[in-house]
C-alpha cells in the first residue's frame, strides 16, 4: 500500500485525512497546531504522527497539502525539497492562485516530481461525507495513478488540463457561488418582509429551476440566524481576492463577484470574519 503524507488537518483536511486511514492506507499525518493533531488522532489511532515536515517527506511517496494560501505552500514545498525522493506527487487540495500551482509545478518537476492542483468543492459537510468534488490540473498520468485515492473523500474528480487548470476551475466555484448566496440571501430577507412562511416558499422553490446546493444546505440556519460552522467569511475573502486578481489579468468582468466581496468585507468589519459564508443574510437585517 502506498505511504500518504497528509499536511494539515483542518477543517476540511482533517475530515479528508480520515478518509484515507478509514480505507487503510499508510497514512502518516502533520499539523503545526499539536492540539489540533492530539484531537485528531483520538479517532484516527491508525495514522502515524510526524513531527517534522522532513519525516513527512523522508516517509511519504504521496504527499497532500490542505492549508491556508499560496504563501502556506510555498514554505512548506520549500521545507519539503530537500528530502522529497525523485517521483514523489504532491498534490495541493489549498485553494490558491493558479500561478502558484505553476510555480510548484516547475519547482517539483527540477527534483523529478509531480505537483497536483487538485482544490476541491463542497464544504465542511463534503469533507465529512466524503463526497467532495474535485477539479485536477496537472500531469494527466499522474492523476490517472491517484484517482482512485482522491475517490476515499470524493463523489466526483475530473481532470482539467494542465497545472494551474485545478485552480483556475475553483475560481469558476468561487464565482458561481458569491452571487447564489447573495441572492438567496435576498430572497430570505424578501419573503419574510413579505410576510410569507419562508419554510413554505423554500418547500416550493426548491423543487424548480431556484434549487441550489446553498439552497438546500443553508436556509435553515440562515433564517435561525445561526453562522457558527461552514466555510468561514475570511477564507471566502481570500478566494475572491485571488479571483479578482486574476481576473484584473484576463480583462474578465467580474462585477457582481465584485460587489459580494464588499459585502463580505462588511461582515468582517462588525466581527464576522469566522462565520458561514451565508451570513450575507446578516448584513441585510442588520
Amino acid at each position: 500500500m502506498t505511504n500518504i503524507g497528509f499536511i494539515g488537518l483542518g477543517i476540511m483536511g482533517g475530515p479528508m485525512a480520515s478518509h484515507l486511514s478509514n480505507n487503510g492506507y499508510n497514512l502518516s499525518v502533520f499539523n503545526r497546531s499539536k492540539e489540533k493533531l492530539e484531537k485528531w488522532l483520538i479517532e484516527n489511532s491508525k495514522a502515524k504522527v510526524c513531527w517534522s515536515l522532513k519525516d513527512i517527506a523522508i516517509n511519504s511517496e504521496i504527499i497532500i497539502l490542505c492549508v491556508g494560501n499560496d504563501q502556506d505552500v510555498r514554505k512548506i514545498i520549500g521545507e519539503v525539497l530537500d528530502w522529497i525522493v525523485p517521483g514523489t506527487i504532491v498534490i495541493d487540495h489549498t485553494t490558491t492562485s493558479a500561478n502558484l500551482a505553476k510555480d510548484m509545478n516547475q519547482v517539483l518537476a527540477e527534483k523529478e516530481s509531480y505537483f497536483i492542483d487538485a482544490p476541491v468543492s463542497g464544504g465542511e459537510a463534503g469533507a465529512k461525507h466524503g463526497t467532495l468534488s474535485v477539479m485536477v490540473g496537472g500531469d494527466k498520468e499522474i492523476y490517472l495513478s491517484i484517482e482512485e485515492l482522491l475517490g476515499s473523500y470524493s463523489k466526483f474528480t475530473k481532470f482539467m488540463g494542465p497545472s494551474g487548470r485545478g485552480q483556475l476551475t475553483k475560481m469558476v466555484n468561487q464565482i458561481c457561488i458569491a452571487g447564489l448566496i447573495q441572492s438567496l440571501a435576498e430572497g430570505l430577507h424578501f419573503s419574510k418582509k413579505v410576510g410569507l412562511e419562508t419554510e413554505d416558499v423554500i418547500e416550493v422553490i426548491s423543487k424548480g429551476a431556484a434549487q441550489s446546493w446553498q439552497m438546500d444546505n443553508r436556509w435553515k440556519s440562515m433564517i435561525e440566524d445561526d453562522y457558527n460552522h461552514g466555510f468561514a467569511v475570511d477564507l471566502m475573502r481570500k478566494d475572491l481576492g485571488i479571483v479578482l486578481e486574476h481576473a484584473k489579468t484576463v480583462d474578465a468582468k467580474l462585477e457582481v463577484t465584485d460587489l459580494v466581496n464588499s459585502f463580505y468585507e462588511n461582515i468582517q468589519k462588525i466581527g464576522g470574519g469566522r462565520w458561514d459564508t451565508s451570513s450575507l443574510l446578516k448584513r441585510l437585517e442588520s
